[in-house]
C-alpha cells in the first residue's frame, strides 16, 4: 500500500536529513584528502553509509570527482584520479533509506585557492536563489526554472555544466527516468509545470542540481538536494 502524501514528504525529508548527516561525517573524518583516489573515497563513503545507517543500496552511480573531472556531467565516466593537495572535489550520492531515495551533492575545497573557494560558496547561493524562484512561481515549468538557474550562474561568473538542472525523485525505484523524457528533468525543453502529479496520482517531487563550471581554470563544483521540500 502506497504512503499518503504527508508520509511521503516526511520520509523524503528524513532520507535527505540522513544524507546530510552522512556528508557532515565525510567532512569530519577527512575522507576527501590529498593522495586519495576518487574511487577509494567513493568506496569509503559507501562503507560509511552502511556503518551509520545500514544503507547498502544507492539508486544511481556513486560519484566522486576532482580537478578537471569536476567539469564533466553525470553521464561521463572519467578515469580514476588522485586528489591533489590544492584540489576541488565534489561528491554526488543517491543512498536509499527505508525505500526512499536521497540525492545529495556537495563540493569540498582543499587548500586556499580563492577562485575554488568562491565557486564552492556560490553553489549554495545559486541553489538558494533557484529555490526561491521556484517558490515564487506556482506555475513554473522546467524550462523557466532552468532559464533562471542559468542566469544566476552567469551573473555569478560561471556557467552550467550539464544539460539539465535537476530531476524527479521519490520512492525506490521511482518512475524510471528516461534520458529522452524531458518531462522528468529541469531542462530547457520541459514546458510542463513542475508542480503536478505523476501517472499514479502522487505529487511530483524534484531535486535541484547546481553544477557550475569554470572552463578557463579547468574545474567545477556541484550542489544538490530537494527542491520541493524543506
Amino acid at each position: 500500500m502506497a504512503d499518503d502524501e504527508p508520509t511521503r514528504a516526511t520520509r523524503l525529508l528524513d532520507a535527505q536529513a540522513k544524507a546530510e548527516r552522512l556528508f557532515a561525517e565525510i567532512d569530519r573524518r577527512g575522507l576527501v584528502a590529498p593522495g586519495e583516489g576518487e574511487r577509494a573515497v567513493s568506496d569509503r563513503v559507501r562503507d560509511l553509509a552502511n556503518e551509520m545507517f545500514g544503507t547498502t543500496r544507492h539508486w544511481h552511480k556513486r560519484i566522486v570527482r576532482s580537478g578537471p573531472n569536476t567539469l564533466l556531467p553525470y553521464k561521463e565516466n572519467p578515469p580514476n584520479r588522485l586528489i591533489g593537495a590544492d584540489d576541488i572535489v565534489f561528491a554526488d550520492f543517491g543512498p536509499i533509506f527505508e525505500e526512499y531515495e536521497a540525492d545529495f551533492g556537495r563540493t569540498f575545497v582543499l587548500g586556499d585557492d580563492p577562485v575554488k573557494r568562491r565557486l564552492r560558496d556560490d553553489l549554495a547561493d545559486v541553489f538558494a536563489a533557484g529555490k526561491r524562484h521556484f517558490a515564487a512561481d506556482p506555475e513554473i515549468t522546467g524550462a523557466r526554472l532552468h532559464t533562471e538557474v542559468a542566469r544566476l550562474a552567469t551573473d555569478a561568473g560561471w556557467e552550467l555544466g550539464g544539460w539539465h538542472a535537476g530531476h524527479l525523485v521519490g520512492e525506490f525505484p521511482h518512475e524510471r527516468i528516461d534520458g529522452a523524457d524531458v518531462e522528468s528533468y529541469i531542462t530547457p525543453a520541459n514546458d510542463t509545470p513542475l508542480r503536478r502529479t505523476d501517472k499514479a496520482g502522487r505529487v511530483c517531487h524534484w531535486i535541484l542540481e547546481i553544477h557550475l563550471v569554470d572552463r578557463a581554470h579547468g574545474f567545477g563544483g556541484f550542489y544538490e538536494e530537494l527542491l520541493t521540500l524543506g
